[in-house]
């Protein structure tokens, strides 16, 4: 086991070595960089590792060149074709196919040549194809289809509870073997897949009876409890140069959507008709989620309520005039909004991070200074 650790953290950085100031000193020797070029480079090594600089571009490796795209583009037609031709024996021949297939092509382009985009592709291949594997058990996406058409609760959560943890558990045994950042995320979508069918077929009905949408409960929970996983990646790194921040980035991406959609629609907007005051309601909660992104510096919960905002104003500014001119106005507004905050993010984080309680902003990522 030992051995093995050895090696895997031999190949993590085998494509990004290290380079060490001696290495900056025959550079400056070779002409390659000057002297004061060299003196920065030390200097911003120095605060990046101290989590003073750097941090807040939320950067994370998915291209190492555009050969990534080229390999993402013939492994998805690769594993498109294979599906395809063992299709006609079976949905669960093809699954399998799919995933041994997705396994076998990581074992080179992620476990030796480390290639980004294509390990993305290749795991979320794999997850899907394990997933769809386990549902071809119980007679596929039709057996589904037509236990929820037939009101059979308990059928469909119990195709859905099984796939979703067998899932988890192939997910499992991919980060073990190649490590790959997104992999938790996938997992923590199987698991919380798992957790949302096996309660809502349990409990559904009794839910229905007060006529609380089981579904949407779950759904806001299991973000919560993603959110809080990423939280915890993001605590243990806060520079934001290791793994963890890919890991976190990658939950809170997942997080994102299971937040924001229950927290909007249990605002009845598109249910109420456009009413002014729910639409309000939706801005305000919009501003909220923006303050909250800019505190811990993550964007993914600004990109995932955009779509509510702009309805939301939308409804303001629509009130009693053509559509068209409410959604122009409404793009226009949030668009503007975004620019402003990308141009301004540095600089925002720094007027409001230090005006949060102390105890909350040592969990919280180094403010970086904006360049004047």
């Amino acid at each position: 086991m030992a051995a093995r650790r050895r090696r895997w953290r031999w190949a993590a950085h085998a494509d990004h070595p290290v380079i060490e100031e001696r290495d900056l000193d025959a550079a400056v020797a070779a002409g390659v960089i000057d002297a004061p070029t060299r003196e920065r480079l030390v200097v911003f090594a120095r605060q990046l590792r101290r989590g003073t600089a750097g941090g807040d571009e939320e950067s994370f490796r998915l291209l190492t060149g555009f050969n990534d795209i080229f390999v993402a583009i013939a492994i998805g037609m690769l594993l498109l074709a294979i599906g395809a031709i063992a299709l006609p024996v079976s949905e669960l021949a093809s699954a399998v196919a799919v995933a041994a297939t997705s396994w076998a092509l990581a074992e080179y382009f992620t476990r030796q040549r480390r290639m980004a985009l294509p390990s993305v592709l290749l795991l979320l291949s794999y997850s899907a194809a394990v997933f769809l594997a386990v549902l071809g058990l119980f007679g596929g996406l039709a057996a589904l289809r037509l236990g929820a058409a037939n009101g059979n609760i308990l059928q469909a959560s119990g195709m859905l509870t099984a796939a979703g943890m067998l899932t988890a558990a192939a997910a499992a045994a991919h980060w073990w073997r190649f490590r790959v950042p997104i992999t938790v995320a996938a997992g923590a979508g199987a698991l919380s897949l798992t957790v949302i069918s096996l309660a809502g077929g349990i409990i559904g009905p009794a839910f229905a009876i007060v006529g609380i949408n089981i579904l949407t409960l779950l759904v806001l929970l299991c973000g919560v409890g993603v959110f809080t996983l990423a939280m915890w990646y993001d605590n243990r790194d806060p520079a934001r140069i290791t793994r963890r921040s890919d890991i976190a980035f990658w939950l809170h991406l997942l997080a994102a959507p299971m937040l924001v959609h229950p927290l909007f629609t249990g605002t009845g907007l598109s249910a109420s008709g456009g009413q002014p005051g729910t639409a309000i309601l939706v801005v305000v909660a919009f501003a909220i989620l923006t303050l909250v992104a800019l505190a811990i510096d993550r964007r993914a919960l600004i990109v995932s309520a955009i779509g509510y905002a702009i309805y939301a104003i939308q409804t303001l500014v629509g009130q009693g005039s053509d559509l068209s001119i409410g959604s122009n106005v409404g793009l226009l507004l949030v668009g503007l909004m975004l620019v402003l905050l990308s141009a301004g993010w540095r600089r925002a984080r720094a007027l409001l991070v230090p005006r949060l309680p102390v105890g909350l902003r040592a969990n919280l990522p180094t403010i970086v200074q904006a360049n004047t």
